[in-house]
Formats: structure tokens, C-alpha cells, sequence
């Protein structure tokens, strides 16, 4: 809608993934950097951790895209739902291998392990990914207990990463997961970005758009996007969004902290036209914003990515 106005080749805060606007943080690359390490030291089992909205699905993507096909075969599973049996159908199913009907699940895992060694064999890594990993089963989990064991005398053959939410990382320190925690030899959490961070993360989405420094957010905007969107990268793209929108309306390239006040509005429902009444600024209270946000956008993907913490 607002594209030709600014001059922008597309819509530079839309909330697909997309790999062109990965923002390389330092954390970012440092979190690339050790699961791409996992990986090619075959450690066998990993963790990933975040709340949501901070790019660990974005991770994931970028983190595929790194692997070279010929030395790797990967599985990505976004369904958590999936009993012990369905998990194994499904994993077999993305790496290729076909199952007869009706199989239970010892065949399965016969099949999936007779597969792991052959790609062994040929001189492959085979990586599962699991998403959403926070609502797991009980009985998903112990599955993937038992693919944990799948080894050779020298090595695993199935790199496991498990992808979810901080409850995941409470989940796995149960007791009655104590065989599972400890096979975990690569943990990561995700974090929302800081001010600086956040600055850098809304121009180089601009800048990727065609912005080419057409289009300028004041300091006092930044830092009240900072504020509401508590550096939640999701949540930042979605309102520089509506405070692009703003300013649009307003027929102006630079950006103030009133055109984010009208985004905020318009996020509220309560619209975008005119100037915020001083009653509504008051009112408004980031935290409040960042949750009803939250819970509007809790399936959608993410849009950056960055790392804290690594060996236990």
C-alpha cells in the first residue's frame, strides 16, 4: 500500500520469513556458528530455546540452508501433536523412505535405523529438527529418547535438535526426563534485542526494501518501538509496519514517535487518523501492548534470530 510512496521495492517489515532479511547480529552468527559446530562434530543431541517471537524458526531455516546437501540429509517436523508411531512415519517420510501400510512401530524404527546406517555408509549426517517442541507428549519424547540411542561404536547416527519455548527447557529437567537432559550437549537460548539492536534491525530491513536512506526513524522513535515491542523482533517489524503506514498518511519520510503512537493505535483497533488523544497515551503501557500482540501472532514465523549461552 505504501511501497510506492517510499520508493520500496516490497514491504520491508512483512512477517514471512524470508532469508534476505536475516539480520546478522552478533548473536545471530554466534548462535549459526555453534550449531553449525554441533552438527559437524556429530554431538548427537541439541537444544534450542526462546519466547516467542525472538527468530528461532528463522534459525532453523537459515541454519538448513547452511548444510551442504551432499554431505547432509535433514528432517524438519513442525507437528508436535504426532503420537511415537506418527512421529516415526513422518521422519521416514521426510527423509525419503518409504514404510509399508499398516508397520508398527518397531518395523519403523528398524526401517529408520537400517536407513541412518546407509547414509553413514555413503558418508552423510542426518539431522531432525524438531519445532514446537514445548507441546511435545510424553510419549514423543521418550521416542525421541530412543533415537538418541541410535549409534555405532563411534558415533551417533541421528543429530537431534529440539526447537521451543522456555517451558521446553523446564520440561526436559523433569526427573522423569533425566535420560533425556543429559544426553543434551548443546543448549541455546534466543533474546530480544536491545535498543542499538533494534535500530540496526528496522534500517537494514529498510535498506534490503530499497530505501536506499530515503526513509528516516527519529531516535525518540526508535526507542518508544524499543519500548512497546520490549526488542521482540516480530513484534518490532510489525510495528514499524503500521508506523510506515502512519506515515504514509501523513505524506512524510521521516518517522517520529507521534507516527508510532498512531501505529500502536491502529494495533489497538483503536485507528491511526490524527493525533492520539493524551487520555490514550497515558493509558497505553508497553507490556500490555507487547502480550495483546503476542497472543495475535503466536503461530507466525519469525523474523531474526540471535544466541545466548552454548555448552552446559
Amino acid at each position: 500500500m505504501y511501497e510506492a510512496f517510499y520508493g520500496l521495492t516490497e514491504k520491508p517489515f512483512s512477517l514471512t520469513p524470508n532469508p534476505r532479511y536475516v539480520f546478522y547480529a552478533e548473536h545471530y552468527r554466534a548462535a549459526l556458528d555453534h550449531l553449525l559446530y554441533g552438527l559437524h562434530e556429530k554431538e548427537g543431541f541439541m537444544l534450542l530455546t526462546g519466547a516467542v517471537g525472538t527468530g528461532k524458526t528463522t534459525l532453523c531455516r537459515e541454519l538448513l540452508e547452511n548444510l551442504d546437501a551432499r554431505q547432509y540429509r535433514t528432517a524438519l517436523l513442525f507437528n508436535p501433536f504426532l503420537n511415537g508411531t506418527e512421529m516415526l512415519q513422518a521422519l521416514l517420510t521426510e527423509f525419503g523412505c518409504s514404510y509399508p501400510p499398516g508397520a508398527s512401530k518397531k518395523e519403523l524404527l528398524d526401517r529408520l535405523n537400517r536407513f541412518l546406517l546407509s547414509q553413514l555408509i555413503d558418508g552423510k549426517t542426518c539431522v531432525a529438527i524438531f519445532d514446537e517442541a514445548q507441546h511435545l507428549s510424553p510419549e514423543f519424547l521418550e521416542q525421541i529418547r530412543v533415537l538418541s540411542n541410535l549409534e555405532t561404536d563411534k558415533e551417533k547416527l541421528l543429530q537431534i535438535l529440539l526447537v521451543g519455548q522456555p517451558e521446553l527447557r523446564e520440561r526436559i529437567q523433569q526427573p522423569s526426563l533425566a535420560q533425556l537432559d543429559q544426553r543434551v550437549s548443546l543448549r541455546c537460548t534466543m533474546r530480544d534485542l536491545d535498543r542499538q539492536e533494534t535500530e540496526r534491525y528496522i534500517f537494514h530491513r529498510l535498506n534490503v526494501a530499497g530505501a536506499q536512506g530515503r526513509i528516516h526513524f527519529t531516535d525518540r522513535a526508535i526507542r518508544k518501538i524499543h519500548e512497546a515491542s520490549r526488542g521482540v523482533p516480530r513484534l518490532i517489524s510489525l510495528i514499524s509496519d503500521r508506523t510506515l503506514l502512519a506515515g504514509y498518511v501523513a505524506q512524510t519520510m521521516k518517522l517520529g514517535p507521534r507516527h508510532v503512537e498512531q501505529g500502536l493505535a491502529s494495533l489497538r483497533g483503536e485507528g491511526h487518523e490524527g493525533k492520539p488523544k493524551r487520555s490514550r497515551r497515558r493509558w497505553f503501557a508497553p507490556l500490555a501492548a507487547t502480550a495483546t500482540v503476542i497472543a495475535l501472532l503466536s503461530g507466525v514465523g519469525a523474523a531474526a534470530a540471535w544466541y545466548v549461552g552454548g555448552f552446559p
